[in-house]
């Protein structure tokens, strides 16, 4: 199957314009899939593995394998995904007859409310970085574009210096399926970028907004670790992630009153029922609720 898989992984890349990221998952996943054939369900090597032995009770076998190992809901409906995409893709190419995964049921993901900080967490983290060091000045603006845009990490390490209008405060950022969309930033974001862009280093051909110390373009990967770091600083809960600050950004804002179709449009999401999540209430706004109109409150 190496082949097919590697063929297919190129058909998202180049022809369905797939993200890199979601390559890559599709990859793990599959090679998981081949992996559990070959040691737990067929057990027999890689080279004598044929596509036309799998049928659907490999499938479910292989999404029972990954329940035991307490994989969530969230991430077996993924591996799921992936088998359908690549089955439909090998029948579209004659190599199949039919595919084994698709009449199987995704499993129900589990309903949790996104992690938010307080205003008074957000101020704390973002005031953790050393102004006094080039770094240090580059991680407060990333900080402050992470909570002041609602920007992916993805989206964040992707930005190019073109990208950022400083007197208008927009960026444009690229989102999921290399979706482009313009995203405004405030006074205090603006202010942070200012000033990252005066001390800025970048080769000649390097157009990323954000760089490391040898001037390259900074991983995703780097921003998590520093975010980590100013976490433990800030002596916040933990399982604080960037995310957390996307969810605080759309959470805030209809805290304020802001429109959920306007908060849809900024945080890039292609249904209104992904930004509905944040329509969840504090418990004191639950109070002045009931205070306001409850007669006998």
């Amino acid at each position: 199957m190496k082949n097919e898989i590697g063929d297919f992984l190129n058909h998202l890349t180049y022809e369905r314009n797939v993200s890199a990221n979601t390559v890559e998952a599709y990859r793990d996943d599959l090679e998981s899939f081949v992996g559990f054939l070959c040691n737990d369900y067929f057990t027999m090597a890689r080279d004598q593995l044929e596509l036309r032995r799998i049928d659907h009770l490999a499938v479910r076998a292989h999404l029972a394998h990954l329940a035991r190992r307490s994989l969530r809901r969230s991430s077996i409906a993924r591996h799921l995904s992936a088998l359908r995409s690549f089955f439909k893709y090998l029948m579209r190419e004659g190599v199949v007859e039919a595919n084994p995964a698709r009449n199987i049921a995704t499993p129900k993901g589990e309903k949790h409310l996104p992690s938010v900080l307080q205003p008074s967490d957000v101020a704390l983290l973002l005031e953790q970085p050393d102004l006094s060091t080039p770094l240090g000045v580059r991680d407060r603006a990333f900080l402050e574009l992470l909570y002041g845009s609602g920007l992916r990490i993805g989206e964040l390490v992707g930005i190019d210096v073109d990208d950022v209008e400083l007197r208008a405060r927009l960026v444009k950022v690229r989102g999921k399926g290399s979706k482009e969309r313009i995203v405004p930033f405030g006074s205090k974001a603006e202010e942070a970028v200012r000033a990252w862009m005066s001390k800025r280093t970048a080769g000649p051909e390097q157009h990323a907004l954000f760089t490391n110390y040898r001037g390259e373009r900074i991983t995703a990967r780097s921003v998590r670790r520093l975010f980590d770091r100013y976490v433990r600083g800030a002596a916040l809960r933990a399982g604080v992630s960037p995310h957390t600050l996307r969810h605080s950004f759309a959470t805030h804002l209809l805290n304020a009153g802001a429109d959920l179709r306007g908060i849809q449009e900024l945080l890039g999401h292609a249904s209104l029922s992904t930004t509905q999540k944040y329509t969840h209430l504090n418990d004191w706004q639950l109070i002045e609720v009931y205070r306001r109109a409850h007669p006998k409150a």
